[in-house]
């Protein structure tokens, strides 16, 4: 099998290049390879697909700066619009399977119950609007599909939410953290090792093709977050300057920005685990093994 890659270099591109490497031939791209690929270029990557040839492409790579896009409309819809249904008129045309992933700001965040995949989708950002669109290509495309919706992505490798926490419970004596939104921290790597089985499932059964949810399983709140992680380094011996009881939940309001953002990031997983005979571990169970390699460094 011959695997096309894109994003190879982002936090769910590395951990993929790992997890897909048992199932065949990997070709890792990215907008700095040879050849490229630059998804906000989308038609360029007509020719790239074409001469590669895969059995499956892979895309995790997106324009995610979701503040940004709302200055930069038109890029993120390149990148999140335009070039995923350029990869899924291609995948089709060639009977190849698209691995695409996609995110929870493709719905409004209202009320507390977890989203299922065929709740109506209403984003509240240009980012999301763009990964909606997106989305939507694909499916119209008729191409053999794995839609993949996360939420709070993490890696040891890279900038994530728990090193910037750590960074300033090393420097104050007090933190804000917001307590309003709802969510489960998901590792990259579980996220490329559940893409990888669920790639080696579809070949064999391609009545699987449609969206999926994929998270680790339980919730908590940017501030419960904030603290697990604080809490986990101060119990490793790690210098931790904010005193315990000093981390402050706030709303969403007291830290204004461009994007709004959903306060309901439940994602019901029930039909990934079904279809494709999953466990999905406690989103605490990752945060720590991420934490145990972040603090060795």
């Amino acid at each position: 099998m011959k695997i096309l890659l894109l994003g190879k270099n982002g936090q769910v591109g590395w951990e993929l290049q790992r997890a897909l490497a048992p199932l065949g031939d990997v070709v890792a791209l990215d907008r700095r390879s040879s050849p490229a690929a630059d998804l906000s270029q989308p038609e360029s990557l007509a020719a790239l697909v074409q001469s590669v040839r895969p059995d499956v492409i892979v895309n995790a790579a997106a324009h995610t700066a979701v503040d940004k896009a709302e200055s930069e409309p038109d890029l993120a819809r390149a990148v999140n619009t335009t070039a995923p249904a350029v990869l899924a008129r291609e995948a089709a045309a060639l009977g190849a399977w698209l691995v695409h992933y996609s995110t929870d700001y493709v719905f409004d965040g209202s009320g507390t119950a977890p989203w299922t995949e065929n709740a109506p989708v209403a984003p509240l950002s240009v980012y999301g609007h763009s990964k909606a669109d997106g989305e939507a290509a694909i499916r119209l495309s008729g191409c053999k599909h794995l839609i993949l919706r996360t939420s709070w992505v993490y890696a040891a490798r890279g900038g994530n939410f728990a090193k910037t926490m750590l960074r300033l419970a090393r420097e104050r004596d007090r933190l804000t953290v917001i307590s309003d939104q709802f969510g489960a921290p998901t590792g990259a790597e579980l996220l490329a090792d559940v893409a990888a089985h669920a790639v080696r499932v579809a070949r064999q059964r391609p009545e699987v093709s449609g969206t999926y949810h994929a998270v680790a399983a339980g919730e908590t709140t940017w501030h419960g977050y904030a603290s697990h992680v604080i809490e986990h380094a101060r119990a490793a011996g790690q210098a931790i300057k904010v005193p315990q009881g000093a981390i402050d939940p706030v709303p969403t309001s007291a830290f204004p920005t461009p994007a709004r953002r959903p306060a309901n990031s439940r994602l019901d997983t029930t039909r990934l685990r079904q279809t494709f005979g999953l466990t999905l571990p406690p989103w605490q169970q990752g945060v720590d093994r991420m934490l145990a390699e972040v603090l060795s460094n």
